[in-house]
């Protein structure tokens, strides 16, 4: 909650914490990147989805599958984010910590996670664009815990932002045959 709330104050605590990448994922980016899933198979299965006036409503085990899918590559996506996050320090004169990139991509992707509940509702689904306030919180987070200079951070945020979406393009289309399968199979 302090990182939506007080994001300044809580990189510095989360920037003290002893954790691991195993611990990060086990009580912080497991529990909060199923929120945006779980909504969307509610709001799926509830609602269906529309496209150009035209509602689908999907199976429960279709349902189930895309939201597996999503779940799966989030938890892949925020690993491959905090690789990039790492690699790219030098670059911008911060410290190479796998450790604290890990935190980075996790905690910057609370706003997008917790705006993921949003999808259980198709008409405020809108709403999900308050997950933008995570590239605020990564901006935040880079140099306080990579230590990027100041001067560097919004490029190095920049940066990030980009590689984020590329790497989210190529999930996607690796994805998308996997999903349309379930979406006409089950």
């Amino acid at each position: 909650k302090n990182i939506l709330l007080q994001p300044a104050r809580e990189w510095e605590v989360i920037d003290g914490e002893a954790e691991t990448i195993g611990g990060l994922y086990r009580r912080y980016i497991i529990p909060l990147a199923a929120i945006p899933a779980v909504a969307g198979l509610i709001g799926m299965l509830a609602f269906g989805f529309s496209v150009m006036g035209f509602t689908y409503r999907p199976s429960v085990g279709s349902a189930v599958a895309s939201a597996v899918v999503q779940y799966a590559t989030t938890l892949i996506g925020v690993f491959i984010l905090a690789l990039i996050i790492d690699a790219l320090a030098p670059s911008f004169g911060a410290t190479q910590n796998r450790v604290q990139a890990f935190k980075v991509a996790a905690y910057s992707g609370t706003a997008s996670w917790v705006a993921g509940i949003f999808a259980i509702l198709p008409a405020l689904s809108w709403l999900s664009l308050l997950g933008l306030y995570g590239l605020y919180l990564l901006y935040l987070g880079l140099p306080r815990l990579m230590r990027a200079p100041q001067d560097k951070a919004m490029t190095y945020t920049i940066l990030i932002v980009v590689a984020a979406i590329v790497v989210a393009l190529v999930i996607g289309a690796i994805t998308a045959p996997i999903t349309a399968t379930f979406m006409r199979g089950f």
